[in-house]
């Protein structure tokens, strides 16, 4: 065994976890947190999906805790504001607030399961991304006061 020290270069980029895929959102952080405002029709009942779904640990909704990046709804007709859509294609943009979150599978699963059953989807999937990472400043200020009342200084 050699007693050298392994040497490091300092000045190279970080790397990226090998299992973790770093797909960016297409957003920036100052176009976050997304929250659905002027959403109509169909794209505004996923929102309100979304809305009602709450993060496992707080009580607070994932739109508020600033989760979700982007809805995408594609209907036949190619109308986000049919309100009688039907067959529509829906994909949930997100991340979490961590990599190794525990309840990743949990709320996922919630998302596609609770988005698939809004009237005028057929297909409901979910894109997992970590850029631009969560941070604090994605939280709504309702989230914010959300997370105030159950304890937590914001």
């Amino acid at each position: 065994m050699s007693s050298d020290p392994q040497e490091f270069d300092t000045d190279s980029e970080p790397t990226a976890c090998a299992y973790t895929d770093y797909t960016k959102s297409g957003r920036s952080p100052d176009e976050l947190p997304a929250t659905g405002e002027g959403a109509t029709g169909l794209e505004r009942r996923v929102w309100d999906a979304l809305y009602d779904i709450e993060d496992p640990e707080m009580p607070i909704s994932i739109v508020d805790l600033g989760l979700i990046y982007g809805v995408e709804c594609e209907t036949p007709e190619k109308s986000r504001d049919d309100s009688n859509a039907a067959g529509a294609s829906v994909t949930v943009i997100m991340t979490l607030t961590y990599t190794g979150c525990p309840a990743r599978k949990m709320l996922t699963e919630e998302i596609v399961n609770d988005v698939a059953a809004v009237e005028g989807v057929e297909d409901a999937d979910l894109e997992l991304v970590w850029n631009p990472p969560w941070s604090i400043e994605m939280v709504t200020e309702q989230g914010k006061d959300d997370l105030r009342e159950f304890g937590l200084s914001i």
